[in-house]
């Protein structure tokens, strides 16, 4: 117990080491690696492997950070994550990054690129769009271009090519990577008090900003942990918690949702290590087109991604059922667009199904959690009064 309470302390601290030490070390421990700073969501992190790469999260300053000059570069109306990465940026906090990738999220996020191109940080910023279209022979060649430019970013940076071997080898490492994330929930459904969501958020927050081996052995680890009986069984209903894909809740609101009576059964807030559903082919002459099919067939539902050929309601009550969850908790980040744009229609699918749900918004530094504490046991109350 004592030993797995040092690996989450440990998890705990690299999550939110705005400075990024492990990853810088690993950079400096050998010539002509990289480090390559990506925003959520999700970023096909194999590619910066296959190149002696490392690819970090930056999942935003959250509440550790004063904003001050990053008001400066944005308008008040949108959410708070590009203002604390700005800042950070600003304090010097990204030096030490090679290249910065801006997944194709919003329009925030859009021009954080061009701000950081402004700012001349790192050597290559580089807005990666996603397709929208799910036709192999339109999005599916768009994606496959914009890897390939990302690899040749890269290239002009440390001269590694990219190698059939080299990226068939990182793919396994995801795909071991993404089995035994999938494994936590898992066991997590089952035995929900063993781990709780914030643990769970440590683990894998802490695994962005490591390398996907030593992330492995860490997952390994908490799973033997949690096969044997920890903690104390409580009469609490079981959530899915959905909206919070980019900006990231502060800690003391996800205690807060457990401290009212839920157990966190799945969630979206570290939707990119877990974006791809199954192996990525791991074992063929071409490893980007493994790579973009898993996208266009095997990707999770978001409100990033356009599929009106498959549902995003329909398939959170999917997985509302799946989990066997008692209900959902729709949690966003204030004026974050495409998730509350999409609600109404996620509620929709929930009445249809029977499922309740409640909702509230957030900001990454919000510090006072009593109403939210408030709205989620009144929520858990009724259910386990009247469901």
């Amino acid at each position: 117990m004592k030993q797995f309470n040092e690996l989450l302390a440990s998890c705990n601290e690299t999550a939110f080491d705005l400075r990024f030490t492990k990853a810088k070390n690993w950079k400096l421990a050998e010539k002509n690696r990289l480090l390559v700073g990506f925003l959520p969501i999700y970023f096909p992190r194999e590619i910066v492997c296959a190149v002696n790469g490392l690819a970090v999260g930056i999942m935003g300053a959250g509440d550790r950070k004063q904003i001050i000059k990053g008001d400066a570069f944005y308008q008040s109306y949108i959410c708070h994550l590009p203002r604390g990465i700005i800042e950070m940026a600003l304090d010097d906090n990204l030096n030490h990054f090679d290249g910065f990738v801006f997944p194709a999220i919003c329009d925030c996020v859009r021009n954080l690129s061009g701000m950081f191109k402004i700012l001349k940080k790192g050597k290559f910023q580089r807005y990666f769009d996603y397709p929208q279209n799910f036709d192999p022979s339109i999005g599916g060649i768009f994606y496959r271009t914009e890897m390939e430019r990302m690899v040749n970013d890269m290239f002009n940076i440390n001269g590694v090519k990219v190698t059939v071997e080299g990226l068939n080898k990182a793919i396994k490492l995801y795909n071991r990577n993404r089995k035994l994330i999938e494994t936590i929930y898992d066991l997590r459904q089952e035995f929900p008090w063993r781990l709780s969501a914030v643990e769970t958020y440590y683990i894998l927050r802490a695994g962005l900003a490591i390398p996907v081996e030593e992330h492995n052995k860490v997952l390994e680890d908490v799973i033997e942990e949690i096969s044997n009986e920890r903690g104390e069984p409580m009469d609490n209903i079981r959530v899915v918690v959905s909206g919070s894909f980019c900006e990231q809740p502060p800690i003391g609101l996800i205690k807060s949702i457990e401290m009212s009576g839920c157990y966190i059964v799945d969630d979206d807030f570290m939707l990119g290590p877990r974006w791809i559903q199954g192996d990525v082919a791991s074992d063929t002459d071409d490893p980007f087109g493994a790579l973009t099919k898993a996208y266009l067939n095997q990707s999770t539902f978001s409100s990033a991604v356009y599929d009106v050929g498959n549902p995003k309601g329909k398939r959170l009550v999917e997985l509302a059922k799946r989990r066997n969850a008692d209900g959902v908790i729709f949690c966003a980040a204030s004026f974050c667009d495409p998730a509350l744009l999409d609600r109404p229609e996620l509620q929709k699918e929930c009445d249809a199904a029977g499922i309740p749900h409640i909702n509230f918004q957030f900001h990454e530094n919000t510090g006072q959690f009593k109403v939210i504490k408030e709205q989620a046991g009144t929520f858990s109350d009724s259910i386990k009064l009247w469901a």
